[in-house]
């Protein structure tokens, strides 16, 4: 199996997927048409990056079968691409939870100290212990998080240790899992924006994400208090920030922004860095050595499994419902061609099969195969069926709820 790594991967990674036979072409730096020509030139089978964008061109460029996000989101691959040529893709959720968490109280540490001016003072050889004495202090202070998957799980234990109490919502987040983690739960963000002194956001980013983080939700927020988002640019109207940091001296932490570059290394040019009420990092909050080695370990159990399976550990682009609305039960006899015989009589009535498995009982003497279809089969082809091979021994169809 031959693989292409075009971006930072840890060597531990590099050695795991060549001691389960793989080949490996490292080649961090390979970005754009380059590494669609690196595609159609190698011809791997898996492709695996961090935040490298993945085109639809450089899926269509060679036998891809499997593309590996070597950390949490996968909004930088094209997913609905790779769905349409029957790309898996897959990633490594969780890893790199506590690197975040890490981060995001970071910003909350350096926004309360204000840490950042500190340093940038002391290196232009200015002391200045009057103004920067003035710090709120984080004990008693309300943690909202937005989102409470399992960065914004982290953040919990984290807050506790400094003595904020925390509030929460999440789509998912029941009362009863809220009181098992020790939080208020809200109904709404916008209930978080309002009772929170400092606010942060751990969703990930979907179509229903999008903007969530908004004029109205900031505007909720309390005057003076702190933002921090180390999710997703894209999750947060970044001109309303800016209008809510004016308006109502909100100070932000920012591990991302609306428009990142696509590159380790480039020009920043966004507006919102030379705000003073805004720190920034450069998108680092999985960047630990203790994170990029647990996702590496992860990345080789994906292409393991796949490698020796064909099965693939998190993938994110199989269909949670298929068209299927009937699906056929053949109960035969384990023999050759059987159920060649079945699809055959299938595709002369134009039908499609969405799915299918077999399972064959103890002795590989009989099966069950169990075959979901896009219609019904008529009851002239299911006669046909039973008449024409005597090692069918039973024929149901039933409908798909």
């Amino acid at each position: 199996m031959k693989i292409l790594i075009a971006d930072k991967f840890e060597e531990s990674g590099r050695i795991g997927l060549r001691s389960i036979g793989c080949e490996i072409s490292f080649q961090p730096d390979l970005k754009d048409d380059a590494l669609v020509e690196a595609i159609g030139k190698q011809q791997p089978d898996v492709l695996i990056v961090r935040g490298t964008k993945v085109t639809e061109s450089m899926l269509a460029a060679g036998p891809l079968k499997l593309v590996v996000r070597a950390g949490a989101g996968y909004n930088t691959i094209d997913v609905a691409a790779a769905s349409q040529r029957g790309i898996y893709v897959s990633n490594c959720p969780g890893k790199n939870s506590i690197a975040v968490a890490e981060l995001a109280f970071a910003l909350i540490l350096a926004l309360d100290r204000r840490v950042a001016d500190n340093v940038i003072a002391l290196r232009a050889g200015e002391w200045n212990k009057k103004e920067f004495s003035k710090a709120r202090g984080l004990f008693g202070r309300t943690l909202g998080l937005v989102g409470l998957g399992k960065i914004g799980q982290e953040m919990i234990p984290r807050a506790r240790a400094f003595g904020m109490p925390v509030v929460a919502w999440s789509r998912s987040l029941t009362a009863e899992k809220a009181e098992q983690l020790g939080v208020d739960r809200k109904k709404t963000p916008l209930d978080v924006a309002r009772f929170a002194d400092v606010v942060s956001v751990h969703i990930a980013l979907k179509p229903d994400t999008k903007g969530l983080i908004n004029r109205d939700f900031l505007s909720a927020m309390r005057d003076g208090a702190y933002f921090i988002n180390t999710s997703r640019g894209e999750t947060v109207d970044q001109a309303a920030l800016v209008e809510a940091i004016h308006s109502k001296g909100i100070r932000a932490g920012l591990d991302v922004f609306a428009i990142e570059p696509t590159s380790a290394v480039a020009d920043f040019e966004d507006p919102i860095a030379n705000e003073t009420k805004v720190y920034g990092t450069h998108h680092i909050g999985a960047s630990t050595d203790q994170a990029q080695e647990a996702i590496a370990a992860e990345a080789v159990r994906i292409v393991r499994a796949f490698k020796e399976t064909g099965q693939v550990p998190n993938v994110v682009n199989l269909a949670q419902r298929t068209p299927a609305t009937h699906r056929l039960v053949v109960r035969h006899r384990d023999r050759p061609g059987v159920l060649a015989q079945v699809l055959e009589a299938i595709k002369a009535e134009q039908i499609n099969v969405q799915e299918m498995e077999n399972i064959v009982f103890e002795g590989a003497e009989a099966a069950v195969a169990r075959i979901n279809l896009d219609k019904a089969p008529s009851n002239g082809t299911l006669e046909r069926v039973r008449a024409g091979n005597e090692d069918v021994l039973e024929l149901n169809v039933l409908e798909i709820n």
